[in-house]
């Protein structure tokens, strides 16, 4: 009998990464849908910011896929600034938002697939999209966003470590600087030379790159590699 080909949910995929990861899904012909802030063409919107926003994004996503989410690859994020010398109110809204948006919403998504899987007695995957920042940390100006980062990784693990007797996967990514528009304004930020500096592969990483391998950990991957993380930074972070 022939499989059926899984039906997959990603967030943030209208731009970056996420854009990139959605293009390689549809030159495989895999059924899709995505998160953007606005609704479109395969795209639900929803604004993660908001606490119930990621459930009413599941369950319109579900609406859409006839029923059934057998992936769930979250990759939506923030990387906002916020310095130590904030004022106090800015300083919690910076760390709520991103960890709300990283970590929170992503949370809020692997629970409900684990319960949509159970309740529908089979396994599934997710894929989690974190960052080199989880394991070496990030700029004076993102405590909150290594800290999201790295929650999602131990999450990833407890995860796979939770539920791998009821077949669900969990797999994650941590890219180090990646040419989204948003890498670029960055590495501008940072004087780009110096910083490519750091990477022995001498260039960052393009957005197609990471795209394959959260396709292969979706689609491929063998059961046994549930709970790995995988780096793709150029050599800029070994462990």
């Amino acid at each position: 009998m022939t499989k059926p080909c899984p039906h997959i949910l990603v967030t943030g995929s209208t731009r970056g990464i996420g854009k990139a990861i959605a293009e390689t899904l549809d030159e495989r012909g895999q059924r899709f849908i995505g998160h953007g802030r606005s609704d479109a063409d395969r795209v639900v919107g929803a604004d993660l910011a908001q606490p119930a926003a990621a459930d009413r994004l599941w369950e319109r996503a579900l609406d859409q896929l006839e029923g059934r989410i057998d992936v769930l690859v979250n990759n939506a994020g923030v990387f906002e600034p916020i310095a130590l010398e904030a004022p106090d109110e800015a300083w919690s809204q910076a760390w709520g938002r991103t960890l709300q948006i990283n970590l929170q919403a992503s949370a809020d998504l692997c629970r409900r697939a684990v319960l949509h899987w159970r309740e529908r007695g089979q396994g599934g995957r997710i894929v989690n999209v974190a960052s080199r920042a989880a394991y070496r940390g990030d700029s004076p100006l993102h405590w909150h966003y290594a800290a999201s980062k790295a929650g999602m990784v131990a999450m990833t693990k407890s995860i796979a470590r939770g539920y791998a007797g009821e077949g669900v996967l969990a797999f994650g990514v941590c890219p180090g600087f990646t040419m989204t528009g948003m890498a670029e304004d960055y590495l501008a930020s940072r004087g780009g030379d110096k910083l490519l500096a750091d990477i022995p592969l001498g260039k960052v990483a393009d957005p197609e790159e990471i795209a394959n391998c959260v396709a292969y950990l979706a689609l491929e991957a063998p059961a046994s590699m549930t709970g790995a993380v995988i780096d793709i930074n150029g050599a800029s972070y070994v462990r």
